[in-house]
């Protein structure tokens, strides 16, 4: 009976700060209302905490209401006087806050099995156009750098029309500003480093024709940083291509595949994919230049030039490429003396030694080129295998000058 009589009690406490709560709403002090109610909302002793939860959305949302007349009371009257702000804005975003979980709670079956809402229908006619306080209230957070309360403000916002309240309102207002809000969350939740919803809300803003590109490189980014298992992989390698199929023109998503490819350190998956895009598009350049490293990477020479050369023909100013082919000539012309020469003297005969003049004629062609286009070696490093040329071709001036530039000089 003690017991009984305690949890009565406490109950009764509960409900008595419902009671109070609503006196100093109705007097218009918020503030006191949501201090006293505030325990009655967490206690499991709260008889009817759905109608708790209803007290609090009334109260913030009368707060906001409050402080918002202020606001156009001072704009219309130019007077400029202060107020409450900040405590606008957050009043807007709690008063919804409480109306979603007022609804959450009213969703529950009564003692008797049943469900009977009760709050939902006041909530769609008072909430029905908050969505733009919603978005004012995220703006002034994200201005006034506190980026968690803009992201919360903004998302509640987003959610608003597929919420439980408002999911069978057919005719639930269209804002010109979701796709931009939508953006804004998507940005700056991969900022915060929040990649789940930054791919979330990515792929709504991708919607948009207009706004597909910026939305695929957040999602694509956000995958990214969030790579830790194979499928993890395989799924941003299935994302990349899908959108490289989509738009083969934009040379961001070719070069990401690229970068994948490369620092997945798989040459058989690297020459397939390869294979893949010269078959969709001969005419990519850097699809020929992967190829020609991977063939040069296994000393093909002759047919890694010949795909350096299709490169070559598409950009003559493609000075890797360029500087690659040459090197390859030049390897190829050292490996044809090594298995030209003499076995006991290591010499050549005078028909050998031009087959091997010969190539190193066409690599010097080559980087030459290269020198030209890249005098100031900033992309590559032409001085040395210009120098090995000239000095087995006998061009001793062109050689000297070689010498002195790989040995630092000017």
């Amino acid at each position: 009976m003690a017991m009984m009589a305690a949890a009565a009690t406490t109950t009764f406490a509960q409900d008595a700060l419902v009671k109070e709560a609503k006196k100093l709403f109705s007097k218009g002090d918020f503030d006191a209302a949501a201090k006293t109610l505030a325990p009655a909302l967490t206690s499991s002793e709260t008889l009817e905490k759905d109608a708790a939860w209803n007290l609090q959305s009334e109260i913030m949302y009368g707060k906001f209401s409050a402080l918002q007349t202020q606001e156009m009371e001072s704009k219309v009257k130019q007077t400029n006087t202060p107020f409450d702000t900040l405590g606008m804005h957050r009043a807007a975003v709690e008063a919804w806050e409480a109306v979603l979980k007022c609804d959450e709670l009213d969703q529950l079956p009564d003692a008797k099995g049943k469900v009977k809402i009760k709050f939902r229908t006041p909530a769609q006619t008072k909430y029905r156009n908050h969505g733009i306080a919603l978005v004012q209230a995220g703006q002034f957070f994200y201005t006034n750098k506190d980026n968690q309360a803009a992201l919360n403000a903004w998302k509640r916002y987003l959610e608003m029309k597929d919420s439980p309240i408002f999911a069978e309102v057919k005719d639930f207002p269209k804002d010109p500003f979701y796709g931009d809000i939508a953006y804004y969350v998507a940005f700056l939740s991969y900022q915060e480093k929040q990649y789940a919803d930054a791919e979330k809300y990515a792929r709504i803003v991708a919607q948009d024709p207009e706004k597909a590109d910026e939305a695929n490189e957040i999602m694509l980014f956000s995958k990214k940083e969030t790579l830790k298992t194979k499928a993890d992989s395989l799924e941003y390698l299935a994302m990349v291509k899908d959108f490289h199929k989509q738009n083969p023109s934009e040379e961001r998503y070719f070069n990401l595949l690229m970068d994948y490819y490369v620092h997945a350190k798989d040459a058989q998956a690297m020459n397939a994919w390869v294979d893949e895009e010269l078959a969709a598009n001969p005419a990519n350049k850097m699809a020929w230049a992967l190829k020609g490293e991977s063939q040069m990477n296994n000393r093909e020479w002759d047919a890694a030039v010949a795909s350096y050369q299709k490169a070559i023909d598409l950009d003559p100013t493609f000075v890797q490429v360029l500087f690659n082919a040459g090197v390859c000539l030049n390897s190829k012309a050292i490996d044809l003396k090594d298995e030209l020469a003499d076995k006991v003297t290591g010499g050549l005969t005078q028909e050998n030694a031009d087959k091997v003049k010969a190539i190193l004629a066409e690599s010097k062609v080559f980087l030459e080129k290269t020198r030209e286009l890249d005098p100031t070696r900033e992309k590559v490093n032409w001085a040395y295998p210009l120098y090995q040329i000239y000095y087995s071709l006998g061009d001793e001036a062109k050689a000297a000058e070689m010498e002195k530039l790989v040995n630092g000089g000017n």
